[in-house]
């Protein structure tokens, strides 16, 4: 049975009453007190010290101010809704540049409409949801105190419940076995709904609108963009040291050095030279071979099909290759698909002990489909050490999926899809 992550939920279930739901739901109208009570004060004394201060610039600068503390406010209720919401309430404030100034920052907020909601929201607690929270949730816990504390102070003086009168602990006890459980039902059960309510008002004015719900996902969608042409503008720098600095050093060194393995003479000087010089070259090969593994120059000059015939052919096993692409791909697509037919190759000649390989792909309906088969064991999985996890995040970033499905005993089929539009 899944967990109730929220009060409506947990009212719903058949275990509410032995669950810390009540409890959370008292905690959460009792903290709307002070909380209400100290957001009203702001307000009034801020809306006060700007009317004052009106006739001079402060007073000016306090009045324009205010939807702040709407952020403020909306900042605070969202934790405190963690009693009740074990999701919490998103927040629906835009993710704004760093590099923006705080003046800017500030001016941002103070325009936005959440901030004005938030600002509205405070008023409401300020004035109706702490009185109605403090009424229900005071009277409960107080009669249900006193109801257990009954067989106590009826056995020390009478005791006036209602309509009965108290005057022996017995009296008391029995009081307390018959009624006490009942109030307890009924009022857990009423805090309970009144804290939903709250709850459930707080999300309205506190939570994103579907608008803004669209807009942060698409800031985000820009954000993960961002990161991949920044990581690409990295990778071409230093794919250009490598290639046009770090090699042109080593191949100069084994020009220099197979130079002087012929004008020397036979001795141990010689063969220090020609040693050093079978070095340099297989430091000049691995340094090649990193290049091509950071972004091979056939992906570059002659698009995705002809890179991943080429990684088809380095594979120790036997890979067909059947790609149907209409024209180039935009170039992170082009690489994250490239990079993922990499990994899978690999993957499958270190552990899959198949004995063929298979990848497939097309654009269909604005969607780049790559499919990876092998023969093997099965068993494969994202994030079980196989360098899949990576991948899956540069996919994400582009809006796209990476799946696995590998039972044990095989076959293994990793999917990737991608949005790729090729008009853009």
């Amino acid at each position: 049975m899944e967990r109730p992550t929220t009060t409506w939920a947990a009212l719903a279930s058949s275990r509410y009453l032995v669950s810390s739901w009540p409890w959370r739901s008292y905690a959460y109208l009792f903290t709307s007190v002070p909380v209400g009570v100290l957001t009203i004060g702001v307000l009034i004394g801020a809306a006060a010290a700007g009317a004052v201060l009106s006739p001079i610039l402060i007073g000016v600068l306090l009045l324009t101010a205010f939807p702040l503390l709407g952020v403020l406010i909306g900042r605070v209720e969202r934790w405190r809704a963690r009693l009740v919401l074990i999701d919490g309430i998103s927040s629906p404030h835009a993710t704004m540049p760093s590099a923006l100034r705080r003046r800017d920052k500030l001016k941002f907020r103070r325009r936005e409409q959440a901030s004005l909601r938030a600002l509205g929201y405070g008023f409401v607690l300020g004035v109706f949801i702490w009185p109605l929270s403090a009424l229900i949730a005071g009277i409960s816990a107080t009669v249900l105190g006193i109801t257990l504390a009954a067989p106590i102070i009826a056995n020390s003086e009478q005791m006036g419940m209602g309509p009965w009168t108290l005057d022996t602990a017995a009296e008391g006890l029995i009081f307390l076995v018959a009624f006490g459980p009942p109030f307890f039902v009924v009022s857990s059960y009423l805090v309970g709904v009144v804290a939903g309510a709250e709850a459930s008002l707080a999300k309205a004015m506190l939570g994103p609108r579907q608008e803004e719900l669209q807009r942060n996902v698409a800031e985000l969608r820009r954000s993960r963009l961002d990161l991949v042409d920044a990581f690409e503008t990295e990778r071409v720098r230093i794919e250009r040291h490598l290639h046009d600095g770090v090699q042109q050093r080593l191949v100069g060194l084994t020009m220099t050095l197979g130079l002087a393995e012929l004008d020397l003479p036979e001795g141990e000087g010689r063969r220090l030279v020609v040693k050093a010089h079978s070095e340099a070259e297989a430091a000049l090969a691995d340094l090649r071979e990193a290049v091509r593994g950071i972004h091979p120059r056939v992906l570059v000059d002659h698009g995705l099909e002809a890179a991943v015939r080429e990684v088809a052919d380095r594979s120790p096993l036997p890979v067909t290759v059947q790609l149907a692409l209409p024209s180039r791909l935009p170039p992170p697509i082009e690489a994250a698909a490239y990079f993922v037919v990499s990994e899978a190759l690999g993957n499958v000649a270190k552990h899959a002990q198949a004995s063929s390989c298979g990848v497939t792909g097309r654009v269909e309906r604005d969607q780049l489909i790559v499919t990876v088969t092998d023969d093997g064991i099965g068993g494969a999985k994202v994030g079980a050490g196989t360098g899949l996890t990576g991948l899956v995040t540069r996919l994400d970033a582009l809006g796209g999926t990476l799946v696995v499905d590998s039972p044990p005993g095989g076959p293994t089929r990793l999917r990737m899809e991608c949005p790729c539009r090729l008009g853009d």
